[in-house]
């Protein structure tokens, strides 16, 4: 059953992250995707993430597919111009890739090229319009397609922006522009992620709620100092910092705020950021 299919019968979706590595050794890629067959929806391949020069998703996202399994081609506007972003769609599409996450990207400057030139000639919201734009047969020229893609498109929120205002504006645009589901940013505050829901549910378009897993409390506090909209509750803070077991109270969190969350969203993103293998974990522990 495709993404699609899964959120379109209600059912609560399950994706997660992998990364792709700085290099071509895939087989640690390949087998931290194949520790989520069967227990997840679809599989994120990130897009450079971070600004750090990897492997491609899209080719990445290929290697998936042909194992069974349901990517999400996540693509950013850093790196690439109309042009190639375009072009870059049209191969997801004739590789069997349909799910895209649009993305405008992380700033060079926090990666490992920190002097390399950044594009951005699209962002998010003209992505989301380049995409659609390739489903009606045209390219952004207004150039006629000789076959036209189909995609399940999706974006990025951040419920817990402070203040949530822009947010929610961005948000009405990118469903606007063709956005058919929500993938969150982390939220630690159940409370916080419930009023958001409730400010976006006229939109009625699908969200899965982000959760990023703690390796620590120093990692908490980091997220705090450094992710815009991110906010790791002091007493989440504490439990990391008291556990003599911190891997297993990071998958007790996260269980925990899945549970605290499912009855609010349609589904749960669970970004590991190196901890892959830690998943099935996390939802054996949420019940999922």
């Amino acid at each position: 059953m495709s993404l699609e299919q899964a959120l379109s019968k209600g059912k609560f979706v399950i994706t997660a992250e992998v990364g792709p590595p700085k290099g071509v050794d895939i087989e640690e890629m390949l087998e931290d995707a194949e520790l989520m067959r069967g227990r997840v929806d679809g599989v994120n391949v990130t897009d450079q993430q971070s600004s750090v020069m990897r492997l491609g998703s899209l080719a990445a996202c290929h290697l998936l597919k042909q194992r069974g399994l349901e990517p999400i081609y996540q693509v950013t506007c850093r790196d690439r111009n109309r042009i190639a972003l375009q072009s870059d769609l049209l191969s997801a599409y004739v590789l069997g890739i349909e799910n895209v996450l649009c993305l405008t990207g992380d700033y060079v400057s926090l990666g490992d090229h920190p002097d390399a030139e950044p594009v951005f000639d699209l962002d998010s919201v003209s992505l989301l319009q380049a995409a659609k734009a390739l489903q009606q047969g045209k390219d952004l020229a207004m150039k006629e397609l000789k076959g036209s893609p189909r995609f399940f498109l999706g974006a990025v929120v951040t419920p817990g922006a402070d203040p949530l205002e822009p947010q929610l504006i961005k948000m009405e645009k990118k469903v606007k522009a063709g956005a058919q589901f929500f993938q969150t940013q982390a939220i630690y505050e159940p409370e916080r992620f419930e009023q958001f829901m409730q400010a976006v549910n006229h939109l009625k378009v699908p969200v899965l709620v982000g959760i990023i897993l703690l390796r620590s409390a120093a990692m908490a506090r980091f997220m705090n100092k450094n992710v815009a909209g991110v906010h790791v509750p002091e007493s989440l803070i504490e439990e990391m910092d008291q556990a003599e077991d911190k891997a297993k109270k990071g998958i007790e969190i996260a269980a925990r705020l899945i549970r605290d969350m499912k009855g609010t969203c349609q589904g749960v993103h669970i970004m590991a950021i190196g901890l892959e293998k830690r998943v099935p974990a996390i939802l054996d522990a949420a019940g999922l």
